[in-house]
């Protein structure tokens, strides 16, 4: 394990961790969110953002301080590995790593059908086996080759994203009245729990970066640092888009989009410029998590709870690559099959269930590092207080969750516990008897 670690680059820095949050957060959803909401709250849907963003940055924060306690490649496997044992640390990573790779077929799928908006051939379904052929392909071997191919991947990506986005913020500031800033009648909201379900989905993955600590510079300080900035810059940018769409776009108004923002404020070629950034949003949002998951499964076999096929470095590009190729491979036969939808289902459900976990990692993990350790953490005002509350607001999501997608994550978990079963029967087997 010592020698793998060696071979690892660190070539993720603090822009490199801020991009992998960014694209881990904004993908195909921030382009229906806004709408979504606004159907739901009206004008007090940009509000809602803002304070959707404080109730996840208790759980950033806890996520921080975990962070500064590890320089290894993981997150929360590498996490729940530490403060329960192997068990839990293997069904806190499979049940992510799952979810994440069905993440990559849905989202393969999403970036066909926006495509096919520009040309149709790309919303039937040899358009749809060729998108999601060449992006699985195409990332899986810019990652295989270098994690700086992945950080530039991503960053181009990201610019492409990013650009218009602001300039559709900027342009649309003009229609932006007191009234729609400071609204004197409130509407009622009937489904909280539901609204605030959707408003949580906008800042989910940020736990991506986590992951890739093996290979980013100074991860104790870097990556704490990248998460809570960029959640709260992510926030703002919610924020201000949902602003601009209910100024713009009447409260009324079903099935509505920032596509439709865009051809209000520039006409059809504004739609046009919105459906680019869509394609260029979730390429980036795939980047950011082919260049982190596959280093989760790296962690589960360096700490022998997978095959050590799966923790193998390349000697001359120092990547995970037998990893990669089983992210690449795993995400295009599960698009291709269809079975992903399934998967989608449930991967909100996944990721609430992995954040809780880690955050009752965190007085374990606490109480058996050293004083220095501690001291050099990312420490959390108020004691436990946030992580008290954070755990709190996913066990509460968690519980709005529907019935079959808590049948269908037990029947996922199932399955990887009859593969970590074989896995430790091997090991058994090939360890030395004392």
């Amino acid at each position: 394990m010592t020698k793998q670690k060696a071979h690892l680059v660190r070539g993720i820095g603090m822009i490199g961790g801020a991009l992998i949050v960014l694209n881990g957060m904004i993908g195909a959803g921030i382009f229906a969110l806004p709408s979504e909401v606004a159907l739901r709250a009206g004008v007090l849907s940009p509000w809602l953002f803002l304070g959707a963003g404080l109730l996840i940055i208790a759980v950033v924060l806890t996520m921080a301080e975990l962070a500064s306690y590890f320089r290894e490649s993981g997150g929360p496997a590498l996490y729940a590995t530490r403060a329960f044992g192997s068990l839990t640390g293997f069904s806190t990573g499979w049940l992510y790593y799952v979810s994440r790779a069905s993440a990559i077929a849905a989202n393969s799928h999403v970036m066909a059908r926006y495509l096919g908006t520009l040309w149709p051939w790309f919303d039937t379904d040899a358009g749809h086996a060729a998108v999601i052929l060449f992006v699985c392909g195409a990332l899986t071997l810019v990652n295989v080759y270098g994690v700086k191919g992945g950080m530039r991947t991503l960053a181009f990506f990201s610019f492409f994203k990013l650009v218009p986005l602001l300039i559709l913020v900027l342009l649309g500031l003009q229609y932006v009245s007191p009234d729609v800033l400071f609204p004197e009648n409130l509407p009622s909201i009937d489904d909280l729990g539901g609204t605030t379900l959707l408003l949580i989905y906008a800042f989910v993955g940020f736990e991506s970066v986590l992951i890739t600590a093996g290979e980013t510079n100074k991860p104790r300080a870097t990556i704490p640092s990248a998460l809570v900035r960029t959640v709260i810059f992510t926030g703002v940018l919610y924020f201000l888009i949902s602003l601009v769409y209910v100024s713009i776009l009447p409260s009324d108004t079903v099935g509505g989009s920032l596509f439709d923002v865009g051809r209000k404020l520039a006409g059809p070629a504004g739609a046009i410029a919105i459906t680019l950034t869509a394609v260029f949003s979730i390429g980036g949002n795939l980047t950011g998590t082919m260049l982190a998951v596959p280093r989760l499964t790296l962690s589960l076999s360096e700490h022998r709870l997978l095959p050590q096929w799966f923790g193998r470095i390349h000697e001359k590009y120092a990547t995970p690559a037998n990893s990669i190729f089983f992210l690449g491979g795993l995400s295009a036969a599960l698009a291709l099959s269809g079975s992903f939808v399934r998967l989608a289902v449930a991967a909100s459900l996944t990721r609430l269930i992995t954040y809780a976990v880690c955050i009752a990692a965190l007085p374990v993990i606490k109480r058996r590092a050293s004083s220095e350790e501690r001291q050099r953490a990312y420490g959390l005002k108020g004691g436990y207080t946030i992580p008290i509350i954070a755990f709190g607001l996913c066990v509460w999501m968690a519980s709005h969750s529907s019935l079959e997608s808590w049948k269908f994550v037990a029947g996922l978990l199932a399955v990887g516990l009859v593969l970590f079963w074989i896995e430790r029967q091997g090991t058994r087997k090939t360890d030395p008897q004392p």
